[in-house]
């Protein structure tokens, strides 16, 4: 076991990733529902996802892009999430990504909403949770997060959530097919004292 992961479970009380209200860790049971989701917003992600083949959207390459996100969850690596409507079905995702350790306590913020869901606040309240914690039960000093210029609506979930702009990084990641400017985003978790 990392000592990620041993930080982690000792910060948890030896359990499982759960969060309060609207997050909780992602499980192989999540493969069908997850694909569906997957597929009927293939459309709806398609301007702010990398291109993505049609094998993607099949149940056998989920499952396998869930086992890699919990190999690397028990790596302590990563921290991978599924966003919850009010009825308890998927609506979307959220990972921490890339979690170091040692001088830099950071990681990154990634997340995407169902279109159905898209403004009924579950964006702001699982990125609140996810904040929490990486502060709280990962003891990350710092969480940082990049959206595309365009992408209004996510710059005001993270502006709500305490993030702010740091810079712009021109031709960060490959986005429907193009290379497209990004605006970075970071939040300070610790407390000043």
């Amino acid at each position: 076991m990392s000592t990620a992961v041993a930080a982690i479970k000792a910060a948890t009380g030896n359990k499982e990733c759960t969060t309060s209200t609207v997050t909780r860790l992602l499980q192989l049971s999540d493969v069908e529902e997850l694909t569906a989701l997957f597929t009927s917003n293939r459309e709806f992600l398609r301007p702010w996802d990398p291109v993505r083949e049609d094998v993607f959207f099949t149940e056998t390459k989920q499952a396998e892009l869930v086992r890699v996100a919990l190999d690397a969850y028990q790596g302590g690596t990563m921290v991978p999430l599924v966003i919850l409507n009010p009825e308890g079905r998927l609506a979307g995702r959220l990972n921490i990504n890339g979690i170091v350790h040692g001088a830099l306590q950071s990681a990154a913020l990634g997340y995407w909403i169902s279109e159905s869901e898209n403004g009924a606040g579950l964006a702001s309240a699982a990125v609140a949770e996810a904040a929490d914690y990486a502060a709280q039960q990962l003891g990350l000093h710092r969480l940082q997060a990049e959206t595309l210029v365009h992408n209004i609506r996510s710059q005001k979930v993270l502006a709500k959530n305490g993030f702010t702009r740091y810079g712009l990084a021109p031709k960060y990641l490959k986005i429907a097919g193009q290379w497209q400017d990004h605006i970075l985003f970071q939040r300070i978790l610790e407390s000043e004292e």
